[in-house]
């Protein structure tokens, strides 16, 4: 049985935060040669099969990353026994994802800033009401997060 690390990343409409979230791990686990599976979702379903936001591809793109081909996903019942960790950007997507969480989940749910110390409790802000600036304080965030959990993880 495969023991790597399984990471979901989830927001509200998985086209803004979640979707950083995923590319910073992927790109910190690469890096850092830690394998792990990682993906990202939605609790809602406005955005299912939508690319994410253009002010997001633009931010992975000043980091070197194409997020581009990435598209929106709701949460499933199965992600919570595919996935060993489901993270949160924020507390209201950390009570929806708990509560849509089955009895016999597989996976630790958390806040995803819960992983870096000194920034227990802290939520990843949304930039979707922002401008670039916001969406690069996201960038900080998530890829802090990133650093955080490919330590956790190296074996």
């Amino acid at each position: 049985m495969n023991d790597q690390p399984r990471i979901l990343f989830v927001c509200l409409g998985n086209i803004c935060r979640s979707p950083l979230a995923e590319a910073a791990l992927r790109a910190a686990a690469e890096r850092e040669g830690v394998a792990m599976e990682v993906d990202s979702a939605g609790t809602s379903d406005n955005h299912v099969g939508a690319s994410p936001d253009s002010r997001a591809i633009a931010e992975a793109k000043r980091q070197g990353i194409d997020i581009s081909r990435y598209q929106g996903r709701q949460l499933k019942t199965q992600d919570f026994t595919r996935f060993t960790h489901i993270f949160a950007l924020d507390h209201n997507n950390l009570a929806d994802i708990e509560s849509l969480a089955p009895a016999d989940r597989k996976c630790r749910i958390q806040l995803l800033m819960d992983s870096v110390p000194g920034k227990n409790g802290h939520a990843v802000a949304d930039p979707y009401y922002g401008d670039e600036n916001d969406f690069s304080r996201t960038w900080d965030d998530v890829a802090l997060a990133a650093d955080a959990l490919v330590e956790r993880f190296k074996r």
